[in-house]
Parts: structure tokens; sequence; C-alpha cells
């Protein structure tokens, strides 16, 4: 008998090993269940988050549910952007005096790094740096709930601590699959009180995990179908949210693509933007998501020689271009510029007043960054140097 079956040629699926330990609920007002589903966690929480959460009411109304609930409440509401090494050992002492026993991050990527750094250091003990890595911790961590309150890192989604050295202010990811979150809870009305540029620089920062997610060395079927959907999301909404801060269907769909995006990295890192990224905001103070705003267009063309026609994929879906045109890398790149600038967004080196002469310094330290080595298209000092470069001419 024979078949009319298309065959599945071998090399269609690679290998991939998907290990999912977050349960995601997603809804407008889902915060109002935090109380309940800490409860069953644990009695004694610690609320980490920063003052403007505080300012913007999410403090307290998150309080009030978990109160409501018979929970504990102990807050550390003093987490910086880029949290640093005494961000985490201060929220350490705080975790400390009140024998938690479930840990809550509620804000953007910084309260909920913070909050797994904690964990780390109160499970497990020693310093930071001691995790710097991956799977370093030995023994079981609290569990811990996510609540974003930006649509940009996906950290919720994610199993790693982005904690910067509070001399040098390099950031050192520290991984481990115990540190993943137990819960996301995901309520895009939380994301309504962003201000237009926060929304504008964690959304470019979503979107380019989206596409480096979804070109790199470590890429399977499954991180693939997070960043190519989470684009998908992320490219229609972004414009909207912007336009419309109060469109909630719209902060559902940043809020969602983002998650995708942090669920990609955990399946697959990033590349060379975020390696390049880390220098600029370490040695100029640069917000995270406007280095990679400046950066992403010149590593896209930079990658395009080794995964253009991965670049089409995800032009065509937005109809930049046909599917397989080999200058679709070229039209992504500009399509990146166009949304970065069209928000007012610095998109040179010299916009955003860094010194060219430090170049050489910078190469040096991207060349050591651990996102650098899963670029699709190998990097090393000259090459970073060379997009640096790039990044100072204003065309």
């Amino acid at each position: 008998m024979t078949s009319d079956a298309v065959s599945i040629p071998a090399t269609m699926l690679s290998d991939f090993d998907y290990d999912p330990r977050t349960r995601v609920i997603f809804g407008g007002g889902v915060l109002e269940r935090i109380g309940e589903l800490t409860r069953e966690l644990g009695s004694r929480v610690l609320l980490v988050t920063d003052k403007g959460l505080k300012d913007a009411g999410h403090e307290d109304r998150t309080i009030g549910y978990l109160e409501s609930a018979g929970v504990a409440v102990t807050i550390f509401d003093d987490v910086h952007a880029n949290p640093t090494t005494d961000d985490v050992d201060r929220c350490l002492q705080v975790a400390k005096a009140a024998e938690v026993n479930v840990i809550i991050g509620l804000g953007g990527g910084s309260s909920m790094d913070c909050a797994k750094g904690c964990n780390f250091l109160l499970t497990n003990g020693g310093r930071i740096e001691d995790y710097w890595g991956i799977g370093k911790a030995s023994k079981p961590m609290l569990p811990m709930i996510a609540v974003p309150t930006t649509a940009g890192t996906g950290s919720e989604a994610q199993s790693f601590a982005l904690i910067a050295n509070s001399e040098t202010h390099m950031k050192m990811a520290c991984g481990d699959k115990k540190a993943a979150c137990r819960i996301a809870l995901l309520d895009p009305e939380l994301t309504v009180t962003m201000p237009a540029t926060v929304a504008a620089v964690t959304g470019i920062d979503a979107i380019s995990h989206a596409l480096e997610t979804y070109v790199t060395t470590k890429r399977n079927p499954v991180s693939q179908l997070f960043s190519r959907r989470s684009w998908a999301l992320l490219a229609a909404a972004f414009p909207q949210v912007l336009e419309d801060p109060r469109d909630i269907n719209a902060r559902g769909a940043m809020i969602v693509g983002a998650h995708l995006a942090g669920a990609a990295i955990e399946n697959s890192m990033l590349g060379a933007t975020h390696a390049l990224a880390n220098p600029l905001s370490a040695h100029f103070g640069l917000t995270h998501g406007i280095a990679i705003g400046v950066m992403l267009p010149h590593v896209v063309r930079f990658n395009s020689v080794e995964v253009g026609d991965l670049y089409a994929d995800l032009a065509s879906d937005i109809g930049l271009c046909e599917p397989g045109d080999p200058s679709a890398g070229e039209e992504l790149a500009r399509y990146i510029r166009s949304i970065v600038t069209g928000w007012g967004l610095p998109a040179s080196l010299p916009e955003c007043h860094v010194r060219r002469d430090l170049i050489p310094t910078m190469a040096a330290e991207a060349a050591k960054q651990w996102t650098g080595t899963f670029n699709p298209r190998p990097v090393d000092v000259g090459s970073l140097t060379e997009l640096y470069e790039c990044a100072f001419d204003e065309n």
C-alpha cells in the first residue's frame, strides 16, 4: 500500500530539552488572586519592589490582597534600576529578619532579579558572585511569585538573576532551575501606569529578546515557537501602546509577548546585542533598553550573513518583505531603527554621549559577556569593536 503522506526531513527538528517550571496566569485584574495563590505556598512573604510601584499604588494593593488572605507581609521596596550586589545584600538582611518562606517580585526586571538574587543567598548562603554561571545552588530555594509591571525583560519566565557588581557595574548572570518562579501573574492593568518612555525602552528590550532568541546557536523548535509568536504580538502592539496607553488589549499583547520572549531566552539564550549593551550601561549609565535599541540594528546586519533566512521569517511575518528575501536583514534593521527614532529614543552612540576612546575597553568587556557566545555569527574583540564603531555612524 502506497502513501501520499509528505515525508519529514531528518534535519527539520533539532534536539531539545524543554523543562517548564512556572505556572502562568494571565488576565486583566488577576493581581486580585495573589493572596490565595501565595497562601498555597506559605504564610510569611517578602515583597520585593521599588518606590515607583509604591507611588503607583500597586504595592499597597498587593499588600491588601495578601493580608486579606492571612499572609504576613515584609516589604523591601528599595530596589534600584539594574540592581547590584548591594541591593541584594540589603534585601537579604530584611528577609532574614522576617524568616520569610515565600518571595514575591513585583515590578520590572530589576525587582524580579533582586528577589531571585536574595533567594539564592537566603537559601544557599555565600555571595552572589558564587552563583555566577549555571546550576551552582546546591540547596532548595524558596517558592517565588513574579508579578511584572512592565512588558520588557520577561524575567518572570527565566531562572536567571541578572545582578551587577556594585564596584564594576558589570552584570553577572546567575542561573539555576531552582530559582525559576513558581507562579507568574501577568496582569496587563498593572502596566498602564508606565510612563511612555519606560514603555518604549522596555518594549524595545522585549523586541530584542524575540529577535535574538530566534537566531541564537542554542535555538530549538520550542524556543523558536516562543520567539516568533512573541515577535508577532510585540510588533503589532508596540505602536498601539505608545499611541493609546490605556488600550488594555495592546497592553495584554505586550505583556504576553514579553513573557514568551523571556521563555525563549530560558531555552535559547541571547546574542551579541546584549553583550554589547552591558558595557554601555556600566560605563555610561545607559538604560538597558536604550543601549539595546542603539546596537540591535547593527547586530542584525552583522548576523544576516549567517541567518538571513531566519530574519526573513520574521520580516515577512510583519510585511517588511517576502519570505526568503535576501534583503530581509537590512529591512529588519531599518525597521528597528525606525521604531527607536519614532519614539524619540537615541539611535547612535554620539546621541548617548558615549566616548569613542573607550571602545577598545568596552569591546574587550563585551567579548567576555556570556550572551555573546550564543550569537549565530561568532564575535570577538575585533568584530565587537567594529559593531561599536558602526553605532557611531548616525546614518
